[in-house]
């Protein structure tokens, strides 16, 4: 007995003195508190270049938005006509337009109405659409049904004729609108004709997580219809609204762009890259300035949520991990 217990190795020897070297193999440390799916998509988006490239352009673009003037002392709206048609220097940056107002200084301003207008529209589309699919996929029943029916009646509208229909009337010609009001007009049609694809998605999400067994066990336990909405139902399928919405901001900007492009959007006094590019068309020959600058700011707001949605899509996708 004493010659086994000698040639046995002392690695093998329980020492009490700590924990075993291959503890960390283990599981979590006791006392570490366990992350969610929003801690584990978090940690991988930080490991990401895509995400900090695209959270640092739309942190700028906030910026810019918020504070115009940290960005330019020039004027966005008045103009010399003097120097119209001023080409890029020292001076102006970007040049000057037909009537002389300062490009940058109209770039730079123009990003408020543009991301104001998006985010706007985003958060009411995702407000009043996730609202409409929680109930119609919680409820299901008749309840589903008409929901899924009313919004079936603005899938039927092609979105541009709807718009067009929507902001012509409100927003037509002659029509004297305060800057506010028309984007406000703006926001109203793109939330309303965009929230049913919202409604769809939380639909699905919500249909394929109440018969979840921690939906049913709490269901059982005799938790209220709003506890288990807020505390079970919702942290669990905002991860497709989350990425969604991101990819729907910059689409909103792109949109927002193209209807003020085709003279029912945003108009003046209103400055937006979209009005920008409008107001260039008749010049792009002649001065190609004009056109190029809204338009290389307004690719790169679009990419930038892009991007974002697309690296958050990754994230919350253990698949694609």
């Amino acid at each position: 007995m004493s010659d086994q217990n000698a040639d046995t190795p002392l690695a093998a020897k329980p020492t009490g003195a700590g924990p075993p070297a291959d503890a960390a193999l283990l599981g979590p440390v006791r006392g570490e508190k366990p992350r969610g799916l929003l801690g584990d998509a978090w940690r991988d988006l930080r490991r990401r270049p895509l995400f900090w490239v695209s959270a640092t352009l739309i942190a700028g673009f906030v910026l810019m938005a918020a504070f115009p003037s940290l960005f330019t002392s020039g004027d966005p709206v008045n103009g010399v006509v003097s120097r119209n048609f001023g080409t890029p220097s020292s001076h102006a940056w970007f040049g000057y337009d037909v009537q002389g107002r300062d490009v940058y200084a109209r770039v730079i301003y123009g990003a408020r109405a543009s991301i104001v207008v998006a985010l706007l529209s985003t958060a009411g589309t995702l407000l009043i659409g996730g609202a409409m699919g929680m109930i119609a996929g919680y409820r299901g029943g008749w309840v589903d049904a008409l929901l899924s029916r009313f919004a079936d009646v603005f899938f039927g509208l092609p979105f541009v004729l709807g718009a067009i229909v929507i902001l012509s009337t409100f927003n037509g010609a002659g029509a004297s609108n305060s800057e506010w009001r028309i984007m406000g007009l703006v926001i109203m049609s793109l939330v309303v004709l965009i929230w049913p694809v919202v409604m769809r998605l939380m639909r699905s999400s919500v249909l394929a997580t109440r018969e979840a067994d921690y939906v049913v066990a709490a269901r059982a336990l005799g938790a209220s219809t709003g506890r288990i909405v807020l505390k079970h139902l919702l942290p669990n399928c905002l991860a497709p609204l989350l990425v969604y919405g991101t990819i729907l901001v910059g689409s909103f900007i792109g949109v927002e762009a193209t209807l003020s492009f085709l003279g029912i959007g945003l108009k003046t006094p209103v400055v937006s890259w979209g009005i920008m590019i409008s107001e260039s068309q008749d010049y792009i020959r002649a001065s190609p300035f004009l056109l190029f600058f809204p338009a290389m700011f307004l690719v790169t707001a679009v990419l930038s949520f892009v991007m974002l949605g697309e690296a958050i899509r990754e994230a919350l996708d253990p698949k694609l991990r």
